[in-house]
């Protein structure tokens, strides 16, 4: 994977359970080929969508196998990169490899909130644990560090692999702040769904998305409109979606976001805990604008 393959729209992936809450394996691979099959570029795993936190080292590993194999050579598959310790995560960056991952995708540690050198330091050695194309993931709100344009240049100075990053500030601004510190060097794709066109008008060039997930054809619809300059169809598929991509941007995102899969046909809404799936008022609420959006579905 090389730079220029960090573009287009790279679905997230949810992590289908069974019943008993263990990996559902046939349904993850037919996820996969959905995905692939409605037009997006390639598949990240492992991710804060994908319940990371909740997966143990050995299901990460199994999940990485299966989505290579559903995958094939159709697109590129990135492994999300994250654990409590920083050796976890070297070792599963290097699992990633062993198991034919093109690129990583480095987030913050989890729980423990470092300061800039201690985050510095961490992705480093993410990206340094092996020589795979690297994005580098950060989202403040969630994890509760920021990588500032300036870090992010260093870190590209150091390492010659990163080589996008995924920025889920949800402030645009940022991506005109990592465009001047840093040029064409890196790519930079957005990480927030609500604020997709807004970042690739500032200069992003991929969308690593959540909605995806359920519409996916609704997805790639809207981010090529924003990249062929396509403002006018581009806003008006928007007005119809924001309300669904604006789940994607709340601490339930990912029940939020399986739901909506569950209402579509394509998944189920289980969580593993500590996240637990909606009910009463809460879910009754959100079936009602899952609903009322899904009658005006364009055509």
């Amino acid at each position: 994977m090389q730079q220029r393959d960090w573009a287009g729209l790279l679905p997230a992936i949810t992590t289908p359970f069974t019943p008993d809450l263990s990996v559902d394996e046939a349904a993850l691979a037919a996820h996969v080929r959905w995905m692939m099959d409605s037009g997006c570029r390639g598949i990240v795993a492992l991710g804060s969508l994908g319940e990371s936190a909740t997966l143990a080292f050995a299901e990460k590993v199994r999940i990485l196998e299966i989505c290579r194999e559903a995958l094939g050579s159709r697109g590129h598959l990135v492994a999300g990169i994250a654990g409590l310790a920083t050796a976890e995560c070297v070792a599963l960056a290097k699992a990633a490899e062993k198991a034919k991952c093109d690129g990583l995708m480095a987030l913050p540690a989890y729980v423990y909130v470092g300061d800039g050198r201690e985050t510095v330091s961490h992705y480093g050695a993410v990206i340094g644990a092996t020589g795979l194309s690297c994005m580098l993931y950060n989202n403040p709100v969630a994890y509760g560090v920021d990588v500032s344009a300036e870090q992010l240049a260093g870190l590209c100075e150091k390492h010659p692999n990163l080589h996008a990053t995924k920025d889920s500030s949800g402030n645009v601004r940022r991506v005109a702040a990592i465009r001047g510190a840093l040029g064409d060097r890196i790519r930079i794709l957005v990480g927030m769904d609500d604020v997709v066109l807004e970042s690739v008008a500032m200069g992003a060039v991929g969308w690593v998305a959540g909605l995806v997930n359920a519409l996916p054809v609704e997805s790639v619809r809207l981010f090529d409109l924003a990249i062929s300059g396509k403002a006018q169809e581009a806003w008006k598929l928007y007005d119809w979606f924001l309300p669904l991509l604006r789940l994607d941007t709340v601490p339930k995102f990912v029940q939020l976001i399986k739901l909506v899969q569950e209402e579509v046909g394509k998944g189920s809404a289980r969580v593993r805990p500590p996240r637990l799936q909606l009910e009463g008022e809460e879910l009754a609420q959100v079936k009602k604008l899952i609903k009322e959006r899904l009658a005006r579905r364009p055509a």
